[in-house]
């Protein structure tokens, strides 16, 4: 069976958790569950670091703002990471070029990424926190239900990965006046800060 809707549905789980992605095929393939992951996903060395990595997300994804300064840094990072796992996957099975693999996984999770860090910033405008804490570990539980799903099934946890990217991408288009006002916000507390600095750089008068 070709690795296609592995190949995507690990980009679409990469987009928002790229740690976990890592973890969960690594222990798999490691355990004997699944012979599809590749020895390189299955190392110590990885495990751990993917581990430690994902217990810090696990945090900063909870906080207020600081998901949003986290999700940012990830710009880059998830893009890559599924496009990594993606050509390591296609590597594997041989049914398909690594380098389509990559295309397909990276551009999957830079969509999921971004409709991740969009619907972050509509989240950041309510004043609680627990919103925050709701979505992190929603998004979390999906990940995991999701990839252990494509373990099994790839085609039906691609078809489910790829409703909620759509699903995600209009829900995103609804709270865009919500990510303009985050953004404001932002921009004008970097504004404060700055004219806070120049200020108590000015000499007594």
């Amino acid at each position: 069976m070709s690795v296609i809707p592995l190949v995507f549905t690990s980009g679409w789980a990469s987009g928002i958790n790229a740690y976990a992605v890592v973890l969960l095929l690594g222990l798999f393939g490691a355990t004997g569950v699944s012979d599809e992951v590749p020895a390189a996903l299955q190392r110590t060395d990885v495990l751990i670091v993917a581990g430690v990595l994902f217990l810090c997300e696990a945090v900063a994804d909870k906080i207020p703002y600081v998901d949003s300064v986290w999700d940012t840094a990830h710009t880059v990072i998830r893009p890559v990471a599924g496009a990594v796992v993606a050509a390591l996957l296609a590597g594997e099975s041989g049914s398909l070029p690594e380098l389509a693999a990559g295309a397909i996984g990276g551009s999957t999770a830079l969509m999921s990424h971004l409709v991740k860090a969009g619907t972050r910033m509509a989240v950041n405008t309510s004043p609680e926190p627990f919103s925050n804490v709701g979505m992190s570990i929603a998004e979390d539980l999906g990940v995991a239900g999701v990839i252990t799903f494509a373990i099994f099934n790839p085609v039906a946890a691609a078809v489910i990965a790829a409703v909620l990217l759509v699903l995600g991408i209009v829900t995103v288009f609804f709270l865009a006046s919500r990510i303009r006002r985050f953004l404001r916000r932002r921009a004008q507390r970097r504004e404060e800060k700055r004219l806070a600095g120049t200020s108590g750089h000015w000499p007594p008068g």
